[in-house]
């Protein structure tokens, strides 16, 4: 038998270390070669670290959220022959730079982050007394309710219960009598099942076993989750660039009738090309502006006092996931029409959320849109995504009355917010972008006219 050491790979230029954001073995587990060790997160990605030899895991270096230096030991494995010979095995399948690009660029998958998930939930705490259980994450105990449609019948279990009858109950209520030594055949429902109160009203009046009174607070159990991989990445970005850069915030309404009447007519001639949003229309307006406040589409090195204004528009487009917020990158976008940037979102977004997005993908933007679609709201604050220095963020669309000289019309009314560096952007430089988005979009011909 021979003792190896899996060390932590170099998995990115200029990466010192990484995350571990996800075990998949545990000390005592029997791996085989290429099986899943632990996800790895580095600043541009999440990369699957899999085992090269087989045999028994002794040692696993750290838990989740755990820095690994590159290099260092990450996996002590017990494997069978002698260690020269393993070895030797290992060296001679080590993968090239062409695969080594390619682990750089791999993102989590649905089951990995399904593990992750996992994980976290360990960090729950139990129900207390009267508090109906969070469900935060998604639980075996919820997948079954689903299958059921919500409700399990359920045999009487302990000696000298009411009746021999079948009890309904939900996987929830169900749990929730398991850890409090409750034989749901004891609790009188008010109905065919047994629910959150019918047990709170049993704790209280109905047990002769000293069962304490529930408290009269009806909130949710407390609920402890490590900070960890995207989330993690997250809060350390949001809290320097707060920390870092003086925002300020302008907001200006837009009225988009005529836009979205643009919008519909294309959209019902669109033929094989991809529905349009609002938001093509937008990165147009953006970008047709820009030649005229270079300030806006810039980056500031604060270490290095320089601010590089670019002569290009790669555009960051904000996209919730299942991990967290991301910010893919549309390259060039001042050089492409409608369509090609309606394609593009399209494609962004759906590998941001499938976790297929690439490094490249991940970075090098000068500007950022964040958009929440009908959940827009009425104004956004939006946080600049550091080293950029204005951030975009369009709100709801809404029908209003509005004056039209003398009369009164219905339109449609969109509120444009941006945030800005106050180093860098002036309040009117600022306010006078935005109205030339502004007059771009109310008379929509000139986002196509040359």
């Amino acid at each position: 038998m021979a003792r190896f050491e899996f060390r932590l790979p170099d998995i990115g230029e200029g990466i010192s270390e990484a995350e571990v954001v996800a075990w998949h073995v545990k000390v005592g587990d029997r791996v085989e070669e290429d099986q899943q060790l632990a996800d790895m997160m580095t600043d541009k990605a999440t990369v699957e670290m899999e085992s090269p030899v087989a045999g028994e895991i002794l040692e696993l270096a750290g838990e989740a959220g755990d820095m690994i230096p590159i290099g260092s030991t990450l996996v002590v494995i017990e494997t069978e022959g002698d260690e020269a010979a393993v070895e030797e095995q290992v060296a001679a399948e080590t993968p090239g730079k062409e695969a080594e690009a390619e682990a750089e660029a791999a993102c989590t998958t649905d089951e990995q982050d399904e593990a992750i998930r996992e994980k976290a939930k360990e960090g729950l705490s139990k129900p207390s007394v009267g508090a109906e259980p969070v469900e935060a994450l998604p639980s075996s105990s919820a997948a079954a309710d689903k299958k059921e449609g919500g409700f399990d019948k359920l045999s009487p279990t302990g000696e000298g219960g009411a009746a021999d009858r079948p009890v309904l109950a939900s996987p929830a209520v169900r749990k929730r009598a398991k850890d409090l030594g409750i034989d749901l055949a004891d609790v009188r429902g008010d109905g065919e099942r047994v629910r959150h109160g019918d047990l709170d009203a049993y704790l209280r009046y109905g047990s002769g076993e000293g069962y304490l009174a529930p408290q009269a607070n009806r909130g949710w159990a407390d609920e402890t989750v490590k900070v960890i991989g995207m989330r993690r990445r997250i809060a350390e970005n949001m809290a320097a660039s707060k920390r870092n850069i003086p925002h300020f915030t302008y907001v200006e309404e837009i009225d988009v009738t005529e836009l979205e009447a643009m919008r519909a007519s294309l959209n019902a001639n669109r033929g094989q090309r991809p529905k349009l949003t609002v938001l093509p229309f937008i990165i147009v307006a953006i970008c047709r502006a820009l030649p005229d406040f270079p300030m806006i589409n810039a980056r500031y090195d604060d270490e290095g006092g320089v601010v590089t204004r670019s002569g290009t528009v790669n555009l960051g487009m904000a996209t919730q996931t299942d991990a967290g917020l991301m910010v893919p990158v549309i390259r060039d976008a001042q050089d492409k029409n409608v369509w090609q940037l309606a394609s593009e979102i399209n494609r962004l977004a759906e590998a941001a959320r499938t976790g297929k997005a690439t490094s490249e993908e991940m970075q090098g933007g000068t500007l950022t849109v964040t958009s929440l679609g009908p959940l827009g709201g009425v104004a956004t604050t939006p946080v600049i995504n550091r080293p950029e220095v204005a951030i975009i963020g369009p709100n709801r669309i809404v029908e209003r009355p509005v004056f039209d000289g003398d009369d009164i019309r219905r339109a449609k009314l969109m509120n444009l917010s941006i945030s800005c560096d106050h180093r860098v952007v002036d309040g009117y430089d600022a306010a006078s972008y935005v109205q030339a988005v502004k007059k771009l979009l109310e008379t929509p011909v000139l986002l196509f006219a040359d």
